[in-house]
């Protein structure tokens, strides 16, 4: 029997939750300890698996299968494939950072991190990370689903319990409420394909990849592809289902921050990418305009709310919505260029937002202000931090020689083969992005450092360098070595390529 990596990437977190609940609350740093330690350990064990893909073999690879409910057609079925092995990675690296920041207090600086009840935190957490594992590693429909809702919930929790008290009930409720609407949606769909595929072989199972062989008519496939493809994608910010998004975004703290843009908005894409557009090809060709449509305007309108933000979380947020807006954009053109685009954006955005908002946490921690008016001089005090800004910046702006070019590029390419246009007007936000990224820099780390600020400000400590470097490094190496990632998306996509009949 094969080595079952994948298996153990999906419950080691759970398995670590259940540890770290058994410690006694008042024994903090024994808890953080822990959650450092399984970070680590799924990290690795993530970095193996992308690492040991084998991009000549392509296809699904670590594949598992156990029987849970035969009766239904229900299995426990891990696999991934070039799609999403970079998405798994992905979750270990955001998942280890995100420790990092929440660590609090660590030798001679002071950050703020989770002083509350870290115990719970890191619990909710690491339960969330196993959801979106077995998301991504899921070849089951069923598991699929099951593992969605694990990854939705304890959002709420995290949120309403540790977010900025302001808002936190309000965007928790609201992130919620819209979440378990798009998933009781594609649910529906979900559904009616299990039992159209059952009348058609007469086997019914959740199966992906006999879901895949299943032969529904063009009639059924586009009836169900728009509420297959928006109910995922909500969770993906797509437009107009995304104002959910940016007051999460701000709403949450930190690490959450990190998880809800960095990996769970690519959980949404990824979704309806493999439910939508891979089990509903002829529905996908049918319908394309729409998601086309729906990602132009999120592209631009996303942009533009960035532009105007005053406070620097909710100008993250908007970015999300607009680069996120890529990614659909590239899944809209049905075409290798933009697809392949599509599945690295994935990840570059994951890494680049995850960033953003590492840095976003660190600069509040200290200030206690995220107004950018009211921000300046933050260069003099967290230089290392300001560092990884601008290369998060570069990364957004779409910059050559970092990954947002790689992903960027592809997808225009893309989309002007497909719709010259769209690519035109998709374009602006280019500018705009570029107008917002230099503002923020400008005024919140070479602007002058307000007087109420002066001796008051930290510096970062170790374990936020620590995350700051990794983020950064991962988003340069892409950039200067694509074949990091781009052949192993590629393979993914030539899968997707023949599911769509070899457009």
């Amino acid at each position: 029997m094969n080595f079952p990596v994948l298996s153990i990437i999906v419950f080691s977190p759970i398995v670590a939750a259940m540890v770290i609940l058994l410690i006694p609350a008042e024994r903090k740093t024994e808890a953080r300890g822990v959650a450092l330690a399984a970070a680590i350990f799924a990290l690795l064990l993530s970095l193996w698996a992308y690492l040991s893909y084998d991009k000549a073999a392509a296809g699904y690879q670590f594949m598992e299968q156990y029987n849970w409910l035969p009766q239904l057609g229900v299995s426990l079925h891990f696999g991934v494939d070039g799609i999403s092995a970079p998405l798994v990675l992905l979750t270990g690296v955001v998942m280890f950072t995100g420790v990092l920041i929440s660590w609090g207090d660590f030798g001679e600086h002071v950050s703020a991190g989770i002083q509350d009840r870290p115990r719970e935190f890191f619990a909710f957490l690491f339960i969330l990370a196993s959801g979106v594992f077995g998301v991504f590693a899921s070849l089951d429909l069923f598991m699929l689903f099951f593992f969605f809702e694990i990854a939705v919930f304890p959002m709420y929790l995290l949120i309403v319990i540790w977010g900025w008290d302001k808002t936190r009930e309000y965007a928790a409720m609201k992130l919620t409420l819209y979440l378990f609407i798009g998933s009781v949606v594609a649910l529906v769909g979900a559904l009616a394909m299990y039992w159209v595929a059952g009348q058609n072989t007469g086997v019914y199972t959740f199966d992906l990849l006999q879901l895949e062989k299943a032969g529904f008519s063009a009639s059924f496939q586009n009836l169900w592809f728009l509420p297959v493809f928006f109910g995922f994608a909500v969770l993906g910010g797509i437009w107009p289902f995304h104002n959910w998004s940016p007051d999460g975004h701000v709403a949450a703290p930190t690490a959450v921050s990190m998880f809800h843009a960095g990996v769970l908005m690519k959980l949404g894409a990824f979704a309806a990418l493999r439910v939508g557009i891979m089990l509903l090809p002829e529905g996908a060709k049918y319908w394309s305009w729409v998601i086309m449509l729906s990602a132009g305007i999120a592209i631009v309108y996303g942009a533009f709310i960035a532009f105007v933000q005053t406070d620097l979380k909710y100008m993250i947020g908007f970015s999300s919505v607009s680069h996120m807006g890529l990614v659909l954009l590239g899944f809209s053109t049905l075409n290798r260029d933009g697809l392949l685009g599509a599945g690295v954006q994935m990840f570059s955005h994951g890494i680049m937002t995850a960033l953003f908002f590492a840095i976003t946490g660190m600069i509040y921690d200290r200030s206690h202000t995220r107004q950018i008016p009211e921000l300046g001089g933050m260069n003099k005090v967290m230089p290392f931090a300001s560092i990884g800004f601008i290369i998060g910046g570069l990364v957004s702006m779409g910059m050559p020689g970092f990954s947002g070019f790689v992903a960027e590029f592809p997808i225009f390419l893309g989309v002007w083969k497909t719709q010259w246009l769209v690519a035109v007007i998709a374009s602006i936000s280019i500018i705009l992005t570029a107008a917002y990224v230099m503002m923020a820099i400008s005024r919140v780390f070479f602007g002058r450092m307000p007087e109420k600020f002066e001796g008051h400000i930290t510096p970062i400590t170790v374990l936020d360098k620590a995350a700051i470097f990794t983020l950064s490094l991962l988003m340069v190496v892409i950039g200067l070595f694509p074949a990091f990632m781009v052949p192993i998306v590629e393979t993914g996509v030539n899968n997707i390529l023949r599911l769509l009949g070899g457009l």
